[in-house]
């Protein structure tokens, strides 16, 4: 059995750039969470995913805000409704996400590497 080495597992992550459209509270989530739509420009267009965020971030204030996410996963159904990638974050001292985003604006879809 071959072993996928970390470089190549790292590589097999498609993570792109990507400025947040909208965000709107999501109710039915389980955890309190917003609906966010993203714009990762061509050829990705704008895609949709479910990020508990709110704790720390108003949906007013994420609208523009540009994200780093994960696109190359398959889409998943959150309380029925399509998350289509994964916004990356790390913990704060209390657990809340804090976003990974870029230092300076950058084109939406840009892969980060």
């Amino acid at each position: 059995m071959e072993s996928i080495s970390p470089l190549d597992a790292f590589a097999a992550l498609d993570m792109r750039t990507g400025t947040i459209v909208s965000a709107e509270p999501f109710p039915k989530a389980r955890n309190p969470a917003y609906k966010l739509t993203i714009d990762f420009g061509e050829p990705f267009g704008v895609k949709h995913s479910s990020a508990q965020l709110t704790s720390r971030y108003s949906a007013a204030e994420l609208a523009g805000k540009q994200v780093v996410a994960v696109v190359n996963f398959p889409p998943k159904r959150i309380a029925g409704f399509p998350s289509e990638v994964l916004v990356l974050g790390v913990p704060d001292e209390s657990g809340a996400t804090v976003l990974l985003i870029p230092e300076s604006r950058v084109p939406n879809g840009v892969r980060v590497y």
